[in-house]
């Protein structure tokens, strides 16, 4: 029991690839934060990690075949128990059984009989993810309603580098959470009210430098735009963030774009969206730079005097994009980091910049005494063009963003004739 409820059942299938390895953490995970996993290996799987491995860190059995324990009819029981079935990795061989329906191992026979949501987190070499036959089972997949995320970039095995990696086991378990979170009444998955939609997000704080050692930033974390574009994913959308100096592992299915200053994040965003459905700016870019950087480290002098350091604004990215719009369909939602002063209070604040910006959605965080920056949690007030604002009590940053992407669902209804 976890906090007197039932622990939700998850189902682990694993399939032979080598990044077989780093479901060992996947599952750790599961199980630490209370839920009872059952591990479906392929008998490939058990070449990479043994059948000893998986059943110390879930704590029960483990098999690969419908022929154990016959009697409990396995091949069907598993399926029709599982909350959630996740399976990471996910080779080309095990999608296109999953596709095409073949079922000649317990795990796929599970694939067959659950009616829970399903995620595929798939790796395999570029060549392999890229080809036609892949990608088409991929697309068949996804239209019958199952989560097949896009492989992340970098070290293959060997020497190769290129799209294919295992998405990092963190984000994988981040995403399975807000699946379990979401299920429908029914207990299937949620819809993917975002499928077929192209969105933005910055994350972050840029930096602009004084010398090659210094520079002026401010404390944004990333977290709340990392958990915009996961949310994204989740609900279907293709997702592009683009993250100021962020050291948080990349989403699971979501392309990254990284930059350092205002200027390089403005100018990845605008190519970002020249496309895009949907943006929100929830980094924090910072509204001055120095009006020349220096070549060499700034020096302490001996007198004492500090040096003179010119500043000089940077571009409004957010005003820019809302009145000068990439395209003629885009939402724009831009983030309003306030705080109360003589000259009013921190909705007053908002108001004003809402309608100066001219974006149609503005999230407003009250950041008195340090608050969001770096927490797990946020709370904030959604203001919309039209007037209406709604309040997002205190929880976890997931919740503010899907509260956000239903208001630009919400603002896209209203603009469609």
């Amino acid at each position: 029991m976890v906090n007197g409820e039932s622990r939700p059942h998850v189902v682990l299938g694993v399939s032979g690839g080598i990044a077989a390895y780093k479901a060992c953490e996947l599952l750790r995970r599961f199980t630490e934060s209370g839920h009872d996993v059952t591990v479906v290996p392929t008998a490939a799987a058990l070449e990479f990690v043994g059948a000893p491995t998986w059943a110390a860190l879930s704590g029960k059995p483990v098999s690969t075949d419908v022929w154990a324990d016959v009697h409990e009819v396995p091949h069907v029981r598993i399926g029709q128990q599982a909350e959630l079935l996740v399976v990471a990795p996910a080779t080309a061989d095990l999608l296109a059984k999953a596709a095409h329906g073949l079922a000649d191992d317990l795990l796929t026979n599970t694939l067959l009989t659950a009616r829970c949501p399903i995620l595929f987190a798939p790796a395999m070499h570029t060549e392999m993810w890229e080809h036609p036959a892949t990608q088409a089972n991929v697309a068949t997949l996804r239209s019958r309603g199952a989560i097949v995320l896009e492989p992340a970039e970098g070290r293959l095995t060997g020497a190769d580098t290129g799209k294919g990696r295992l998405p990092d086991p963190a984000e994988i378990f981040a995403l399975a959470a807000d699946l379990l979170a979401r299920r429908d009444d029914t207990g299937g998955a949620a819809t993917q009210d975002l499928s077929g939609l192209r969105v933005v997000v910055s994350a972050g704080g840029t930096r602009e430098y004084l010398d090659p050692v210094r520079f002026i930033g401010n404390r944004s974390s990333g977290l709340q735009g990392y958990a915009l574009a996961r949310t994204a994913a989740a609900r279907g959308a293709e997702v592009t963030l683009v993250a100021a100096n962020v050291s948080l592992p990349d989403p699971a299915g979501v392309k990254v774009v990284r930059v350092e200053t205002t200027a390089q994040l403005q100018e990845r965003v605008l190519e970002a969206c020249t496309a895009a459905d949907a943006v929100v700016m929830a980094a924090a870019p910072a509204d001055f730079r120095p009006t020349s950087t220096a070549e060499s480290k700034i020096k302490k002098s001996e007198d004492g005097s500090s040096p003179d350091i010119q500043l000089t604004q940077n571009p409004d990215i957010l005003a820019g994009l809302a009145h000068e719009r990439p395209n003629d369909h885009i939402v724009v939602v831009g983030f309003a980091a306030e705080t109360g002063d003589e000259h009013g209070s921190v909705m007053d604040h908002a108001r004003a910049k809402l309608a100066r910006k001219g974006c149609d959605l503005l999230v407003v965080n009250d950041v008195g005494g340090g608050a969001v920056f770096g927490s797990e949690d946020n709370e904030a007030v959604v203001l919309a063009a039209d007037g209406s604002a709604v309040s997002v009590p205190l929880g976890s940053k997931a919740a503010l963003a899907h509260v956000i992407w239903d208001r630009v669902l919400g603002v896209r209804a209203s603009d469609t004739p």
